[in-house]
């Protein structure tokens, strides 16, 4: 395949003045244009250009612009890869589950090593990217811990242990430091001192304009299922080999709605809560798309006392709650993290019900009395696309050799999008084998929750 044969390419630190469409330099500038404005140009260029429709072909095509896609794009352009980005609706739109303004990084997931370590090495890659643009904010992320809790005991030796830089607080400390909360029955916790939150849709939309930068394509369509395309235009078959009952077919392009053609050597589907509709018959029992919501309160007028310089993000599980300061003057932020009921992700109606409204509103009166009457000042309905789990799928499809599926993010995955692209991209160039959790068939049909 011709993954295997990528050639490296170089990475630039010098700052760049404008973005270039085609170039054979890797730019890790930290300097940020208008994502919003570059994509449109590059879109509105790429539909007014018919040579793509069969002429043309890639290495990979990567379909879905979230945090998944545009990573995997961007590691594997970094290899060498020659890759197309497609998307129905655009990076960081408010349909996708990488959209809205901001998500939690953290280290921390109980004795759960994988995940640490993938979020350790995704924080420096992030960092590198997003540089001085302040689309990082380094609030630290403080646990909220219960007198005996083994999940938040196992997050403090797993840090210890993987040298995260981090703080044990006894409850007087957590008192004296962040006199805005009150603790009711927390005894303890764990500040993560490098962490914070990424503001996501921002963040999204700047890897893929680094994708662009460095001579990817973007092209904003919707790509028809693989099931809807015909054996004939979709399918290649091995030599020698028949089509169902022999060999694996491999996929050779794949079509837009618009009638576009795309061809490429590999195919990656990075479709979050859109991967069920685009394999219905593999993962619509496997992949369970819920919808999620999030409230913003006001802050009193003149008060900085829930700046990101005086409070951290915070992180309640014994509760399923959790809370952000008051970033860009949006207000402070509280989501329950508890699955909500099944979602679609196209059709959904985006407006909050009044019974989470109420559920927060109750638990924002115990945790920060100073805001119980605070008013409501932004609200958004995302969803959250969970395995059976909380695992990460990341595997290649049963039927296709060189289609490959990462999705599963499962509420937690926006942060590991650096080590997802990266990990994609070893798979692709036969660099490494499919992590046995994120495997499919380590997915199951009945839903529990394992991972956090």
């Amino acid at each position: 395949m011709g993954t295997s044969q990528f050639h490296r390419r170089d990475v630039s630190t010098k700052p760049h003045k404008t973005a270039r469409s085609n170039t054979n330099q890797f730019s890790s500038s930290t300097s940020l244009t208008d994502s919003t404005a570059s994509l449109k140009r590059t879109t509105t260029t790429l539909l007014q250009c018919d040579a793509m429709t069969s002429e043309q072909g890639f290495d990979v095509a990567v379909i879905g612009s979230g945090v998944f896609g545009a990573w995997t794009s961007y590691q594997l352009i970094r290899g060498g890869a020659k890759v197309v980005l497609v998307d129905a609706y655009g990076p960081g739109n408010s349909l996708a589950s990488s959209g809205g303004e901001s998500r939690i990084i953290r280290m921390g997931y109980g004795a759960d090593l994988i995940y640490t370590q993938m979020a350790q090495r995704s924080l420096v890659q992030w960092k590198e990217l997003l540089g001085s643009s302040g689309l990082f904010q380094p609030t630290g992320v403080l646990w909220l811990a219960r007198e005996k809790d083994a999940y938040c005991e196992a997050i403090f030796e797993t840090l210890t242990r993987s040298k995260v830089p981090c703080e044990k607080l006894n409850r007087d400390q957590l008192v004296r430091r962040y006199p805005q909360l009150e603790f009711g029955q927390v005894a303890w916790g764990i500040l993560e001192l490098g962490s914070g939150v990424l503001l996501a849709r921002r963040a999204v939309q700047a890897v893929v304009e680094r994708v662009q930068e460095n001579g990817g394509t973007y092209l904003g369509e919707q790509v028809l299922p693989l099931e809807v395309m015909t054996n004939q235009e979709g399918l290649d078959q091995n030599p020698g080999a028949g089509f169902l009952n022999q060999g694996t077919p491999k996929l050779s392009l794949l079509e837009t709605a618009a009638g576009r053609k795309i061809r490429a050597d590999a195919f990656v589907f990075a479709c979050g809560p859109w991967l069920p509709k685009l394999f219905p018959s593999l993962l619509a029992d496997l992949i369970h798309v819920t919808r999620q919501e999030v409230f913003f309160f006001g802050t009193p007028a003149g008060d900085d006392w829930f700046g990101p310089d005086k409070l951290p993000a915070w992180i309640d599980f014994n509760d399923l709650i959790y809370g952000l300061p008051n970033l860009d003057n949006r207000g402070v932020k509280i989501a329950i993290d508890e699955h909500g009921p099944e979602f679609d992700p196209d059709s959904g109606e985006r407006i909050v019900s009044s019974e989470s409204a109420a559920a927060v509103r109750r638990f924002l009166s115990r945790r920060i009395p100073a805001l119980a009457n605070a008013p409501v000042v932004e609200t958004r309905v995302c969803q959250y696309e969970n395995t059976s789990n909380g695992d990460f799928l990341i595997d290649r499809h049963p039927a296709f050799e060189n289609v490959w599926i990462a999705g599963g993010g499962s509420g937690h995955g926006f942060k590991h999008g650096p080590a997802v692209g990266e990990h994609v991209a070893a798979l692709l160039a036969g660099k490494a084998t499919v992590e046995p959790r994120f495997s499919l068939r380590t997915k199951d049909k009945v839903q529990q929750r394992k991972v956090y």
